[in-house]
């Protein structure tokens, strides 16, 4: 997301001294081509796309094929909360990759049993269960995290919809655990800071975000209890890392 950020932010500044107009999704599909053919990570388009079309005190929820999107009003009263690991372990790029094409391996795989399948959103959780046992188990899990976590974005959106927090709470955590079990992309730190969010008053929910091992938590906090928060986890990480985490509130 941060490299997302810098191109996005670069592709304005060049589009507003050169006078020439184009619209926010082609401007996102331009920086996610500078990532994927010029910096080589085979990244999808969700972050650029977002940096293109987000508006304050919303959510968004995004169609990666169709680039058809719908917004949610994010409810009052609660505040995003980043954690930053303040470690860096050089694993991202190649690793992640790597998760690439061992979801690409899923998708062969699928698509000789299931003729429609051509990418892992075409997958249900039944149909994948019903041919797990011919699949690399490796790659059976990252393709489970996947499907399994397309299924908590709707849901996700859902609860927003209706305000649910506590919902979209349990939807956060349950999608690190699989970022960490399944996806295996998180690290101990990342880890450190989800358990230590899980038993702290006010929280909603905490997950990893980004491309992993290591960076940055994100946690949903009511927010008459954000300062304490804040003040708690970064006492709490100190003690059980002796790293001092970078909080953005």
């Amino acid at each position: 997301s941060s490299s997302a950020a810098i191109e996005v932010a670069t592709a304005f500044a060049l589009l507003d001294v050169s006078g020439i107009t184009i619209t926010p999704t082609q401007i996102a599909k331009l920086c996610q081509h500078a990532e994927n053919e010029f910096v080589g990570i085979q990244c999808g388009i969700m972050d650029q796309f977002v940096a293109c079309h987000e508006k304050p005190g919303e959510a968004l929820m995004l169609d990666c094929r169709s680039l058809e999107f719908r917004r949610v009003p994010l409810p009052s009263g609660i505040c995003l909360v980043i954690c930053n690991t303040m470690v860096h372990h050089e694993l991202a790029r190649s690793e992640y990759n790597q998760r690439r094409a061992d979801c690409t391996a899923g998708v062969r795989h699928l698509a000789g049993v299931l003729p429609h399948v051509i990418a892992l959103r075409d997958v249900t959780a039944s149909e994948l269960e019903q041919y797990a046992r011919d699949m690399d188990p490796v790659v059976y899990r990252r393709c489970r995290h996947v499907v399994s976590e397309n299924g908590r974005v709707e849901q996700a959106f859902s609860a927003l919809q209706r305000g649910e927090l506590g919902r979209f709470g349990e939807l956060m955590f349950a999608s690190h655990y699989s970022l960490r079990d399944d996806f295996e992309v998180s690290c101990p730190e990342l880890d450190i800071l989800v358990e230590i969010a899980s038993g702290l008053p006010g929280v909603y929910g905490s997950r990893m975000t980004g491309g992993g091992f290591g960076g940055c938590t994100v946690n949903l906090v009511r927010a008459e209890y954000a300062d304490a928060f804040c003040d708690s986890i970064q006492r709490r990480y100190w003690e059980m890392t002796g790293i001092e985490a970078s909080i953005y509130r």
